[in-house]
């Protein structure tokens, strides 16, 4: 069940599309909803910061405050409008990174919602990377051009039988539930794997049902090198309004990042994108 959900506002873009959708899923849900907003440090370069003044680095900080004030005062007033329970936490120091900061947040709410990275936007790629795989929790992306809030019209489930997808799957039932269509795609490639004896998209149908959702199963073929393009292909086609879908990534110096077909849904995605891993 979504009952508590954490949200990053965006401090320096008055329109924040993360901000609307997850005001609407709060309350789709009756859930309380909870922003955190940074007013630190956090787009200043650290090669930029012994070179200036300290008084230089006091005004940009309380510039940075400042915009995260504003952002938060949004959120409460959009929030209001809806009539929903929230709360705020506005972090100006601390010691801990934002992405660092953000995924231990995450850990106890049961969704956390940011915007998608965008070169003239938000720039939340190492706070996704973070959320997705530190909190164990499941995390919605929306895109910087979402306008609509929650529609739960046709939902489209990626399924390749990893448990990455498994866990986005079962996380994504309460959106699931209240879906009109829900469908389960599997990506044919030359190096795609199944298990033995597992009909393809076939046993999580099966699964589904048994939660009282009815699922289509469809196959689309596709090269190893464009799952996205034939994923997100096929939303267009079918006018998905949601796509859930497990998080892959790699381990460098122990850290996970986003693995290709997983950051290529998140640069060129279209629809809300929800994610577990």
């Amino acid at each position: 069940m979504i009952r508590d959900i954490l949200l990053k506002v965006e401090s320096d873009n008055p329109h924040d599309p993360a901000l609307d959708y997850a005001v609407t899923v709060a309350e789709a849900f009756d859930a309380h909803l909870t922003c955190i907003a940074f007013g630190d440090l956090v787009n200043m370069p650290a090669f930029m910061m012994p070179g200036l003044p300290s008084e230089a680095l006091a005004e940009i900080l309380a510039a940075s405050e400042k915009s995260a004030r504003a952002a938060v005062e949004r959120f409460e007033m959009a929030a209001q409008r809806r009539r929903i329970s929230t709360e705020h936490h506005l972090v100006t120091q601390g010691g801990l990174s934002p992405s660092e900061a953000f995924a231990t947040m995450a850990r106890r709410f049961d969704l956390s919602v940011l915007e998608q990275s965008g070169a003239d936007g938000a720039n939340n790629e190492l706070l996704i990377e973070a959320a997705l795989f530190s909190s164990g929790r499941p995390v919605m992306i929306v895109p910087y051009i979402q306008k609509a809030g929650l529609k739960l019209g046709h939902v489209l489930c990626c399924w390749d039988g990893g448990a990455a997808a498994a866990r986005a799957i079962n996380d994504a039932l309460p959106f699931l539930r209240k879906a009109e269509t829900v469908e389960i795609v599997v990506v044919v490639t030359e190096r795609a794997k199944h298990p033995k004896r597992e009909v393809r998209g076939a046993e999580i149908a099966r699964h589904l049902e048994h939660h009282g959702i009815k699922a289509e199963v469809k196959t689309i073929s596709g090269s190893h090198i464009d799952v996205t393009d034939s994923i997100l292909s096929h939303a267009a086609d079918c006018s998905a309004d949601m796509i859930v879908m497990g998080g892959y990534g790699h381990s460098r110096l122990r850290e996970f990042v986003l693995g290709g077909a997983t950051r290529g849904i998140l640069s060129t995605m279209t629809v809300p994108v929800f994610m577990s891993h």
